[in-house]
């Protein structure tokens, strides 16, 4: 059961989300601010699958440092940063910094939660096998004795 994290200030978006994706059978944790949303993810155990952030909340970097936060306790885990004030920059700066995605919230025409889903999947989809390359690299490694460099702080 895949766990993502909804961080958005805006109840209502952060509720109609949550209902939705545990629709979908997800396991859902919301977040109405980025400093909340930072220590979920630190607290987090094991970390969440994937944080679907608002680009915009307390400050115009908000999403940016929720995705720097997600990625800095487990860079697997994937981000899809959502956003009102869509622009080329803003979603280039976001994927160059590791997002999964980038989605504007209102686009004309288009149901956003059916977008979202989809994101949702090829994210689990990016994630399952970026974990199941790391177990099979680890289990080669176990079997042939060879010593992995360990990838904590020290």
């Amino acid at each position: 059961m895949y766990r993502i994290l909804v961080v958005d200030d805006e109840d209502e978006i952060r509720d109609a989300v949550g209902r939705r994706l545990r629709r979908e059978g997800y396991v859902v944790e919301e977040a109405g601010t980025q400093d909340e949303a930072a220590q979920k993810i630190h607290a987090a155990e094991p970390p969440f699958d994937l944080i679907l952030t608002d680009m915009v909340m307390e400050d115009p970097e908000s999403g940016v440092k929720t995705l720097e936060a997600a990625l800095s306790r487990d860079i697997f885990s994937e981000v899809i940063v959502l956003t009102a004030y869509g622009n080329v920059g803003n979603a280039v700066e976001c994927m160059r910094r590791g997002a999964f995605d980038y989605v504007e919230k209102n686009t004309p025409g288009v149901d956003v939660y059916e977008i979202l889903i989809l994101k949702i999947q090829q994210a689990m989809d990016r994630r399952r096998m970026s974990l199941q390359a790391i177990r099979r690299y680890a289990d080669v490694a176990r079997r042939e004795k060879i010593q992995l460099p360990s990838l904590r702080e020290q």
